[in-house]
């Protein structure tokens, strides 16, 4: 039987009403499950229970005096009155309390039409005062460049030091002082650093914390409110976009507890930011003489079509007499195509349904990884392997190159339940130490270059206590490796567990070892019996898998769909023509220099974009304007496999079209058979079909040998991904560009290292090697990053001066 059936419940009368309920829950709690309307502030269902602002005083009889319904637990036989005039009474009391100094400025508060202090004072507040005195006033503190405060409207709740100390694991807000002279306050200005920051704007209940990007851009009943999903990471979370005449204004959470339950991380509630960018891209633009044009639709997409068409006729004629293959090959090798993981499943199933159907299997999402070696033996889409939910119940886990603080905060939420909660065990290896939220039970960092020998270990300690034999294709990895205590304690918690999970993380699928670490953490997963899976890159990779947007396999695991090149190949074969869909290669692409050396020599570059970009504008021959993630209707699927639709919440910029509208263009335009879609709902439905059949299942079989190279002595550059340089969308966002976490380009070492080299404290640039780039970066000398190891991050404004993420770099004084 479940705990829920074995739950014992006690009867109660409220209102006149008799409600069942669990023994020991909060009055508050039965009574909103039973829609009985109890005033309250400071009490929130996802926070701990403070019952300091009194609001939800209630009749109980034989008490002595009211109690609030949020600290009392229920008991069998309980007599409630929530509405008599004992209790009205007091929660009128309570309420004309609250309102001594809080300022009668409604018309002007940001929070005005959303304030639950108004609606509740609409209900138990007086027309007329009985204090004269003057109201307190309280000066405002600078906490960040997302949250504005009036502290003069602080009601002292207590929710945001609650969530701080609670759900974001930073106890960044805290109160001062006694009475009315109590003050909540930082201890240092601008000292808010949490990725879930804004949270606090939702759950305050009066005007004291608001979004400052959208301070008194609009009012509340002016807005128009539209359900969409975060753009940003793999856990799709659920949000309302805000309208006010066809401008974004806001974007808040929209209740999903499989998902999100009520909250957001700051990038997705402040990206929307970037849309107004003055990068925008608003027309078709094509180049005539080296210049950019201005040029109308019909112009530019009939350009786009012959030069696709001129490429491919000159790969057929140049291949004139041979066969079939020979010619489908031919097209790969002239026709690519890359496309941001975080595109819609729409726009990624016409692409490659576009290049397929061409003769070119060349297509790649997979922007950031250089290993492909065990690409035919990955599973259909990279799965987390349960449901996102199952996190915060967890009792170990092992995540190797992740770090999911930064990069998906949703499902770092729900691991940080699982370890303050419920004790879980989780151990992290990684190429640097990274700060986490909650306790860990291992904390590995290694330099990059000893990442896989690192997990080697801690497969040879898990079939050491399995006594199982070694698999064939790991068996030398194995067999060197020499486990030591941490190892061997990561194996008993996840054998010792009953549910446990081993995870990939998007720093691991960047990995040069990629398949070597992907062997290795599913044996390790196998032999301890824990769930494998993996937390990958962007808002759609799973879709991307699934619509068929690699070169190697077509939807939904179609094998014998057109083959073609993947991203680490142009740097040999570079393509005659290639089309790019929201892609910024100096930034989105690891290996961005062999990549826009590739486009600079292609004859033709159609690049499918929402904005502008340096090496765009470099390399392109044609852009075509594409609408953002809330101008567009489409579908995603999270890590857990689920779909999730949305339509367009505003008119896309200028004369910006939907990408999948203008892939399905192109298809027209070319004479291609089945590109007679009139929405994107026809799209997707079109793929669901073809996959009605499919199992997600992350083992790994006939996996190629996995050996480990000899780590040297010179310095590896290792790199991430920094939050808010995610994608296009979030490096343009100006607020959250302003934040602790928008890093700038620097190398980070370690002391030994700085040491060995003559660096010190006051040596505050270097210059900076990497195959045949280089550049003058700020130095930070940092414990933190592993001895042999230099830590410079991607995707950061020149970053792109430098070579893959991973590699080999010489560091020199400036």
């Amino acid at each position: 039987m479940s705990e829920v059936m074995n739950e014992e419940f006690v009867t109660i009368t409220v209102d006149g009403r008799e409600l069942q309920a669990p023994k020991g829950a909060m009055l508050i709690e039965v009574t909103d499950k039973a829609n009985i309307k109890v005033p309250r502030f400071c009490y929130h269902e996802k926070l701990a229970i403070s019952a300091n602002c009194r609001m939800c005083l209630v009749e109980v009889e034989k008490a002595p005096k009211p109690l609030p319904a949020c600290a009392t637990p229920v008991m069998d036989g309980m007599i409630v009155h929530t509405q008599s005039d004992y209790a009205r009474n007091a929660q009128k009391s309570v309420m004309e309390f609250l309102l001594i100094n809080h300022p009668l400025d409604c018309p002007i508060c940001d929070q005005g039409g959303e304030c639950e202090l108004q609606d509740v004072a609409m209900g138990y507040g007086q027309d007329v005062s009985e204090y004269v005195e003057g109201k307190r006033v309280v000066f405002d503190r600078n906490i960040g460049p997302l949250i504005t405060t009036e502290l003069t409207r602080c009601i002292h709740c207590t929710r945001c030091v609650r969530f701080g100390r609670e759900i974001a694991g930073l106890r960044e807000l805290g109160m001062t002082g006694r009475g009315e002279n109590s003050l909540i306050s930082t201890f240092i200005e601008q000292s808010i650093e949490s990725e879930m920051s804004g949270n606090v704007i939702d759950i305050c209940p009066v005007g004291a914390l608001t979004a400052k990007p959208s301070r008194f851009a609009a009012r509340a009943w002016e807005l128009m409110q539209h359900a969409s999903i975060a753009p940003h990471d793999c856990i799709g979370s659920n949000i309302f976009v805000h309208t006010l005449r066809g401008e974004v204004i806001r974007v808040v959470p929209r209740d999903n507890e499989a998902i999100n339950e009520v909250w957001i991380s700051d990038r997705d509630r402040f990206s929307y930011e970037g849309l107004a960018s003055d990068d925008r891209l608003t027309a078709p633009m094509i180049r005539e003489d080296g210049e950019w044009v201005e040029a109308d639709w019909d112009e530019a997409l009939q350009l786009a079509s012959a030069e696709i068409r001129h490429a491919l006729d000159t790969s057929a004629s140049d291949e004139k007499g041979g066969d079939e293959d020979s010619e489908a090959g031919d097209a790969s090798s002239k026709l690519a195509a890359l496309i941001s993981p975080s595109s819609t499943l729409e726009e990624l199933y016409l692409l490659q349904k576009l290049m397929r159907s061409l003769g070119s299997g060349s297509i790649d999402h997979r922007l950031r990884q250089s290993d492909f070696s065990d690409q035919d033996f990955a599973p259909l889409i990279p799965w987390l392997g349960q449901d996102i939910e199952n996190l915060e119940n967890i009792d170990a886990a092992l995540l190797i190159g992740s770090n999911t603080r930064k990069e998906q905060p949703i499902a770092n939420h729900r691991l940080r339940k699982a370890a303050v909660t419920n004790k879980a065990q989780i151990s992290f290896i990684n190429a640097k130490e990274f700060e986490f939220n909650f306790p860990l039970a291992n904390n590995i960092a290694v330099a990059q270059q000893q990442l896989a020998h690192e997990l080697a270990a801690v497969a040879a300690a898990a079939f050491t206590a399995s006594g199982e034999a070694v698999p064939s294709y790991i068996a030398d990895a194995v067999s060197k490796a020499t486990p030591n205590k941490a190892h061997k304690a990561i194996v008993q918690q996840l054998s010792q567990g009953e549910n446990t999970s081993v995870l990939l993380g998007s720093q691991a699928a960047m990995h040069p070892s990629f398949a070597a670490l992907r062997a290795l953490a599913e044996a390790i997963a196998v032999q301890t019996g824990s769930i494998f899976g993996y937390l990958s890159e962007g808002s759609n990779s799973a879709g991307a898998w699934l619509a068929g947007a690699v070169p190697h396999r077509g939807p939904c695991n179609d094998a014998d769909a057109v083959k073609g090149l993947n991203v680490s190949d142009w740097a040999e074969k570079a393509p005659t023509a290639a089309i790019l869909v929201n892609v910024e290669p100096e930034h989105d692409v690891a290996q961005s220099q062999q990549v826009i050396k590739a486009l600079t020599n292609a004859s033709s570059v159609i690049a499918i974009t929402a904005f502008r970009s340096p090496a765009l504008e470099d390399v392109a021959s044609i852009m075509l304007p594409a609408a953002a993630f809330t101008e567009t209707s489409g579908t995603c699927v999270n890590a857990e496999g689920l779909m999730q639709s949305f339509k367009g919440a505003n008119n896309p910029a200028g004369e910006a079209r939907p990408g999948w509208k203008i892939l399905r263009v192109l298809g027209n335009l070319l004479k291609l058979e089945g590109f007679d879609y009139v929405s994107s709902d026809q799209v997707r439905d079109e793929l669901r079909g073809h996959c009605e059949s499919i199992e997600l299942d992350n083992s790994i079989s006939g996996v190629a040998q996995v050996t480990l190279s000899a780590t040297g002595g010179s310095f590896m550059r290792a790199a991430d991904v920094p939050i808010y340089a995610a994608d296009a969308l979030v490096r343009r966002a100006s607020s959250l560009q302003k934040t602790h976490d928008a890093i700038a380009l620097a190398v980070s070492m370690n002391p030994a290292d700085a040491a060995r080299l003559d660096l010190d404290d006051e040596i505050t640039s270097v210059s900076v090697k990497q195959g045949e780039g280089s550049a003058i970066l700020r130095l930070i000398i940092d414990e933190k990053v592993p001895a042999g190891s230099a830590w410079i991050p991607m995707a950061v404004k020149g970053s792109e001066l430098l070579g893959d993420p991973f590699g080999e770099v010489v560091i020199e004084k400036a």
